[in-house]
């Protein structure tokens, strides 16, 4: 019998090990997830529990109480060898509920690249629209970081205040074509972004023109397993088409190599060429794919 309740700090290493079967390109470590589900105002996490055992996870993303036409995020994962038992369709049932008790106009999930995923997603009324690639490098083989341009320097996150990163978010957050990218107001971003356990501020590259972050690329590790995940790489509208996007990735590839990690894994809108084509350069290979799915309420 599979029950659904909200989840507590002590399920991290429950979620956390369903992260790691049906994400594994993410870092979702479980004391990064503790600190979430603690810190985190900007999203509500369910858990399916069988037998004692975290067997999935969901969550919706609340939607900004200004917004008259919400677009709710929401994401389920189950195990494998638990799927097809009823697990997920509890999840979904509750996940929707409270997306649509948030006033939810459509939702917006990502499923695995997988007809049983897909189709899971097509019976509840989902559309399935734009696919996003997941890509590896080896950082050992990463190129050596490109200079910036005249005028600009990098820096890292951690001798930055977090008002300039957060500044820099909010400015390029809206062109990401899949819809997902978000970033939540500031002392709630400080609580659940800059505080992450997962965030390496060491890490975290960006170019700035006078004290304006114009780039910059987030980071996160898992240091148990060798890993980094590009949390988000980014350029304000005035700045692009100068490359800059290929400074910070390549200062971050470099910096994550020399700090003793060995992988660094992202993620991107399929669509998105001129992301994919810095990615390419910098060494990153497909390693596999999902897709957003919408439901129109």
């Amino acid at each position: 019998m599979v029950e659904v309740r909200p989840a507590a700090p002590g399920d991290g290493v429950g979620i956390a090990a369903v992260y790691a079967a049906s994400l594994p390109q993410l870092v979702k470590t479980a004391r990064g997830i503790e600190a979430e589900l603690r810190s985190s105002t900007a999203r509500v996490v369910l858990v399916a529990v069988e037998a004692d055992t975290v067997v999935g996870f969901g969550n919706v993303f609340r939607p900004d109480p200004a917004d008259t036409a919400p677009r709710v995020r929401i994401a389920v994962h189950v195990l494998p060898e638990h799927r097809g038992h009823g697990a997920g369709r509890a999840l979904a049932d509750e996940v929707e509920r409270l997306g649509s008790e948030a006033g939810a106009v459509s939702f917006l999930t990502v499923v695995n690249d997988e007809d049983a995923s897909k189709a899971f997603a097509e019976r509840r009324g989902y559309v399935v629209g734009r696919r996003l690639s997941q890509s590896l490098a080896k950082l050992a083989d990463s190129p050596d970081p490109v200079d910036p341009p005249a005028g600009l320097r990098v820096t890292t996150f951690d001798v930055l205040d977090p008002r300039q990163v957060w500044d820099a978010t909010a400015a390029v957050v809206g062109g990401d074509p899949s819809g997902l990218s978000h970033v939540p107001p500031y002392e709630a971003w400080v609580a659940s972004d800059w505080n992450h356990p997962d965030l390496r501020r060491d890490l975290g590259i960006a170019l700035l023109d006078g004290d304006q972050v114009v780039s910059f690329v987030s980071i996160a590790a898992d240091p148990d397993r060798r890993v980094i995940w590009s949390n988000l790489t980014g350029t304000v509208p005035a700045y692009r088409g100068r490359g800059l996007a290929k400074v910070v990735k390549s200062h971050a590839l470099r910096r994550a190599h020399l700090a003793g990690l060995e992988t660094a894994s992202t993620g991107n809108d399929a669509a998105n060429a001129p992301m994919l084509a810095v990615n390419h350069w910098l060494g990153y290979r497909l390693a596999g794919s999902s897709w957003t799915a919408e439901k129109t309420l």
